[in-house]
């Protein structure tokens, strides 16, 4: 089992402020960093128990396409690997089917690479920059506590 940190790293609790502060409407109702009693249960080794995972929630009224996130943080160094729809991509794996019981529709799971938990530098580039009052609004925002029992 991997160790339970009590806080999730800065890149990780970035991506949902970075995503906020370009999307301020968006949902967040699939939002994860750290793992419930369940999720630690059903995924022992889950990187959210070391803080360096995050789920986005998939909103594209909201402004957050999950579908293109995807494809598109496949080109960030940072990322260990990303699951989205039943599909599962790493640099090393590539794409293919993800066997595990969630198949992610509702959020992209990100996985941070050990040693880039602390790179808080644009997750969305692409997206372009956030108003500065989205920014200070985000920044302030309660994050989520726990993984969601029904979003593991």
């Amino acid at each position: 089992m991997k160790p339970v940190v009590k806080k999730a790293t800065p890149a990780a609790i970035a991506v949902l402020r970075q995503a906020t502060a370009i999307c301020p409407l968006r949902m967040k109702a699939s939002d994860g960093l750290l793992p419930s009693k369940a999720h630690i249960h059903q995924n022992p080794n889950s990187d959210h128990n070391t803080g360096l995972a995050v789920d986005l929630t998939h909103d594209v009224l909201g402004g957050i396409d999950c579908n293109v996130i995807f494809e598109k943080l496949q080109a960030d160094p940072r990322v260990d690997y990303l699951i989205f729809k039943g599909k599962i991509w790493s640099k090393a794996k590539g794409l293919h089917v993800y066997k595990g019981s969630n198949k992610h529709t509702k959020h992209l799971h990100i996985s941070i690479k050990q040693g880039c938990g602390g790179d808080t530098s644009p997750w969305f580039a692409w997206m372009g920059k956030p108003k500065k009052i989205n920014t200070i609004k985000a920044a302030v925002r309660r994050l989520p506590d726990k993984h969601s029992e029904k979003a593991v």
